[in-house]
């Protein structure tokens, strides 16, 4: 059976809003968007890579699917893009509709938690969640994730989504490994207790 991996960027005050580019995600008056690229490194290439080699696929959700799709399968000076396009992807959504604009989308429809619990049901590799900060905290209220990458970076934004909700129950976590890459960033790997 299948783990449910979350591969995650977090500043060191939980927010996950808007890594990777300025214009990805501005909810909420948020202005910080491309917070994580000054601290890429070959130690987080190394880590992504790591962890995409070893998964049967990618859960998302629609947010995120739109917004990969928006950017990725364009982009042709980068190596994880023909990763992404070529990687199974199951996308949470109540409001899409199949056929789903992205080669090897498949809709998980209804709840999230069912889907993604009868995929976890099913034999094969390691799904891994990027981003979709909404569906890692509905999985987290079901008990579906068996382990966090977290990617944790030197720097407070004091505003932006949380990954970790203040309303969550509490979930004691165990770290089961953790490198330190060249720009500080704690790359802290987690299992439920």
């Amino acid at each position: 059976m299948p783990r449910i991996v979350v591969f995650m960027s977090v500043t060191l005050d939980g927010v996950m809003q808007a890594p990777a580019r300025p214009d990805e995600d501005s909810r909420g008056g948020f202005q910080h968007g491309g917070w994580a690229v000054p601290y890429s490194d070959s130690s987080m290439a190394t880590a992504a890579g790591e962890s995409m080699a070893t998964t049967g696929g990618l859960i998302l959700g629609r947010r995120t699917y739109e917004d990969f799709y928006s950017v990725w399968p364009k982009r042709t000076d980068n190596p994880y893009t023909e990763v992404l396009n070529n990687a199974q992807k199951y996308v949470a959504s109540r409001t899409l509709k199949e056929p789903l604009p992205w080669v090897n989308s498949t809709l998980l429809k209804g709840d999230a938690a069912q889907g993604v619990a009868r995929l976890k049901g099913q034999p094969g590799k390691d799904l891994v969640i990027l981003g979709s900060g909404e569906l890692v905290r509905s999985l987290m209220r079901s008990n579906l994730i068996d382990q966090y990458i977290l990617l944790i970076h030197p720097l407070l934004l004091g505003s932006g989504q949380r990954l970790f909700p203040d309303d969550g129950s509490p979930q004691a976590l165990r770290l089961v490994d953790s490198k330190t890459t060249t720009t500080g960033v704690l790359i802290a790997t987690y299992v439920p207790a």
